[in-house]
């Protein structure tokens, strides 16, 4: 009898994000630190090496993060004029907390997207030099010219 390799169904990508869990299976963990992705999956075997977010997880987060804290800084010192040391107190810790709690769901959540998707590194059609493919001064302007 032959073996029949097993089937998944993933979940979707925000429910394996939001739970930092294999994108395939949606049971093993995603991370073997903070933000450092597994090899791969302990559940099924799933080889993480595809996963490269890059840097668009920290972007995101903290763009999201400072819009949100500074519009609430931007209110609470227009409504209640409060000294400058309970915004020192107050909005540091809410951007350094807001971006580290969000950097690991948004990671693993572009990570099952990548999965989910099946992204892969670009490929390009044409890797011949410039002026192939009939255009350019080596090709129909040429042509034209003469």
């Amino acid at each position: 009898m032959a073996d029949v390799a097993p089937t998944y169904d993933p979940p979707l990508p925000i429910i394996s994000g939001l739970t930092c869990r294999c994108p395939r299976c949606g049971k093993g963990k995603l991370f073997s630190g903070f933000l450092k992705m597994a090899r791969e999956c302990e559940a099924c075997g799933l080889d993480l090496s595809f996963a490269d977010p890059a840097d668009g997880p920290a972007f995101f987060v903290m763009t999201a993060i400072g819009m949100i804290v500074i519009a609430v800084f931007t209110y609470v010192e227009v409504v209640y004029h409060p000294p400058l040391w309970v915004h020192a107190v107050t909005v540091f810790p809410a951007l350094i907390l807001g971006c580290l709690a969000g950097l690991r769901p948004v990671k693993a959540w572009l990570v099952a997207s990548q999965y989910f998707h099946k992204a892969e590194e670009a490929r390009f059609s044409s890797l011949g030099g410039h002026g192939e493919g009939g255009f350019g001064h080596r090709g129909k302007a040429r042509d034209r010219a003469a």
